[in-house]
Parts: structure tokens; C-alpha cells; sequence
């Protein structure tokens, strides 16, 4: 039996998602465990430290760590890390912050790594009190930057693992690591996106940070994962500036839950799906006049695959913005990925449809594209105009 779409009640739009796990959008859909089990634990009262326990085990076995909590975000669990590595186990350090009076307060992190997930991941560093480090420039970093960076107020180093990074140029994490470890510098990974829940503390990171709510279809949480020493320091901030990131309940149970069914996914029979969906867009876009497509994988080597749509204004008579927009404004809305569409692209990611929406898809770009072809003159809006919307909209929120 279908269940009732809470959308409506509350007036909102009913999107299809094709942009992928997008906290603005409400990241992944949840999976069935972990609602049975946020159900089941809300009507309830839990020792929360005690749960967080739990947790820890079952971070350390899924991710090899040695221990792990629950947080409000992966953006928190980065404040939280930082903070863990400045104050290490000192209550009275951990009450002080901001303030980092004789401690170690900067934070080194890759120039091509600063980037913003919905904010900059420097301001998560700087709300622990820390002092951002650049090493080396956009587009390039270079061991001995990262080795000259290192100082006696060092405390940490952040390592981001992102499609929105610098894809070229950048120092592999192995050889962040060795440098950072050789002078007894503590690496805390971003892999808020990531599928792989063991990598990258085999490959030398001292904490890994996860969001519960992407991929792993967890509620809305953070999974902090790895050296027990450094994941203590980092829980004890709950008694700090992380009381204003508390987790509840119910998410670190949801969280719990996500990775046991992560464990246990049928992922071979999801990448089917999602290939099934990409080989129909790309069979129903075929022979449209000044639209070409391409399979991509996944930047980060996740085992994921997207479509990459490319718009020839002239041909198609829209440019790549402007369909972007036009399939939001429609109905039923389709949100696509479009953070790079001043390249005269956009991509269809599939991993967060539910059954058929990959046919509403394929039949709003159909409508779209006919659209623009009857129309007597190009649609083309100023990119300047789009740029601008965002902000505009924020400035008069709520209204």
C-alpha cells in the first residue's frame, strides 16, 4: 500500500531528483531499516552515551576504525575533529573554545580543496576556533608546500574528497598522509559522499568523516570514524561548541541501522537499475537537434555513473541553463545537476529515483526540448540573471 505523499499536505512541489544526494533536496531517500528503526526507538527513552556506544562498534567494524560516533552532519563532524585535535582529551581546553590560548590552532588543508559543499569547508575549520593554513595553489600542491606548512601550532590537516574539488594537481591522500604522519600530524578526511567506508583510513587518515544521509539512505547525521585517542577528543566536544550540533536518538539509531543495510544492500541490483535509466535517457535523447549525451563515471570512483547532457544553443534553440530551468519549473519538477552548466552541460543522475520516475524523466525532457524547438527565437537568459536568483530568493526568504 502506498503511503501518503507528505508533500502535499504541505503544499510543497513534488520534484523528481536527478541531481543526486543533495542536502538541499533532502539528500537520498532513507531506507526502509532505518525508518522501522527511528520508529521505533522515538517513543522511547535511551541513555544517549550508552547508544552512542553501540554505534561505535558498529562504525569501527563497517568503516575499520577503532571507534566512531553519530553526529548532527559530516559539516559538524569536521568542526568537531578539528576541535578534537586541538584540545585532545582537556575538558577545561574543550569549555574554552573558541578560544585556543595555548594550543595548537591551525588547520592545513590543499588551496584546490576549499571549496563549498552549501558553505566553505574553511568556515567548518574556522568555528572550532582554528586558523585556516592554504597549502599550495588552486590547481596544484606540491609535497614540500604541505611539508613547509607544517609548524609547531599545527594541529591538524583536512583533507576533502569531493567532485567540487580541484580533480588535477592535488597531492594524493597516501602521500598527504605520509607527510602529515611523519611529523606527528593528525589527517581528517571530508568523504561526505563516499561509498568507500574503509579506504581512506587504510590509506592514512586519522578520522574519516561520513553523512549518514547520502548514499548510506540514512537520516539526516554524520559518522565519525577512527583513531580511538582522536574520536574521543572529537565526541568530548558534545560537552562543547558540539552542544549546538547534538544528535538525537533516532538519527544515531537511523544511522545504525543505514549501515547494517549497507552491509547487506543488493548493490550489483541498483547499479542494474541505474544503468537501465541512463541507457533510456540516452535511447530517447538520440537524434534530438543540438543535444549530445555521454556516460560519466563518478569523479571520486564511487560505482556510480551519471549522463552528461551537452546543449548546442543554435541547434536546440535553449541553452543548457535555461532547460535546466525549464524542467524545474514543469510538471512534474525535475531537478537535475547543474553546477557546472555555464559549460553548456548538465547530468541526469539516477541513484535517487523511485520506481518509473526514469520514464517521467526521459518525457519531461521530450516536452522540454519540443518546446524550445518551436520556439521562434533561442531561449537564452543571461547567466548573469541565474547566478543572481539564488541570492535574490535568500534576501527575501521568508517571503
Amino acid at each position: 500500500m502506498n503511503k501518503p505523499d507528505t508533500r502535499k499536505a504541505l503544499g510543497l512541489r513534488a520534484i523528481i531528483n536527478v541531481s543526486g544526494t543533495m542536502t538541499g533536496l533532502g539528500a537520498s531517500i532513507i531506507v526502509p531499516q532505518a525508518i522501522e528503526a527511528m520508529a521505533g526507538v522515538m517513543p522511547q527513552f535511551v541513555e544517549v552515551d550508552e547508544l552512542q556506544k553501540v554505534a561505535s562498534g558498529v562504525i569501527a567494524r563497517l568503516c575499520g576504525a577503532e571507534a566512531g560516533f553519530v553526529t548532527a552532519s559530516c559539516s559538524a563532524g569536521i568542526t568537531l575533529a578539528v576541535a578534537g585535535a586541538m584540545t585532545g582529551s582537556d575538558l577545561y581546553a574543550v569549555e574554552r573554545l573558541p578560544d585556543t590560548t595555548g594550543l595548537k590552532d591551525e588547520v592545513l588543508i590543499m588551496t584546490g580543496h576549499m571549496v563549498s559543499y552549501g558553505a566553505p569547508v574553511e568556515q567548518g575549520i574556522a568555528l572550532a576556533g582554528a586558523r585556516v593554513v592554504p597549502v599550495g595553489q588552486a590547481t596544484s600542491a606540491r609535497p614540500y608546500q604541505l611539508a613547509g606548512a607544517i609548524s609547531e601550532r599545527t594541529a591538524a590537516a583536512v583533507y576533502v574528497v569531493s567532485h567540487h574539488t580541484v580533480q588535477y594537481g592535488q597531492l594524493p591522500l597516501e602521500e598527504f598522509a605520509a607527510i602529515c604522519r611523519a611529523r606527528g600530524v593528525p589527517v581528517i578526511v571530508d568523504a561526505a559522499s563516499e561509498y568507500d567506508l574503509k579506504g581512506f583510513l587504510a590509506a592514512g587518515a586519522d578520522i574519516v568523516l561520513y553523512s549518514a544521509h547520502k548514499f548510506l539512505g540514512g537520516p539526516t547525521a554524520g559518522i565519525v570514524a577512527g583513531r580511538k585517542e582522536l574520536v574521543r577528543a572529537t565526541f568530548l566536544q558534545n560537552g562543547g561548541i558540539g552542544r549546538g550540533m547534538k544528535v538525537g536518538k533516532e538519527s544515531i539509531v537511523g544511522t545504525i541501522a543505514a549501515l547494517e543495510a549497507w552491509e547487506k544492500r543488493d548493490h550489483a541490483g541498483i547499479r542494474e537499475r541505474e544503468q537501465a535509466a541512463l541507457a533510456l535517457w540516452r535511447e530517447r535523447l538520440a537524434e534530438r537537434p543540438g543535444i549530445r549525451v555521454e556516460i560519466e563515471p563518478d569523479p571520486t570512483d564511487n560505482p556510480l555513473d551519471r549522463l552528461k547532457l551537452f546543449v548546442e544553443p543554435q541547434a536546440a534553440h535553449i541553452t543548457a541553463w535555461d532547460l535546466a530551468d525549464a524542467l524545474a519549473r514543469g510538471e512534474p519538477p525535475v531537478i537535475v545537476r547543474d553546477h557546472e552548466v555555464e559549460h553548456g552541460f548538465f547530468y541526469l543522475d539516477p541513484c535517487n529515483l523511485h520506481p518509473g520516475q526514469e520514464n517521467t524523466v526521459a518525457d519531461r525532457l521530450t516536452e522540454e526540448l519540443g518546446a524550445a524547438l518551436r520556439s521562434n527565437e533561442i531561449i537564452a537568459t543571461p547567466l548573469q540573471e541565474r547566478r543572481g536568483r539564488r541570492a535574490a530568493y535568500l534576501k527575501r526568504w521568508p517571503d
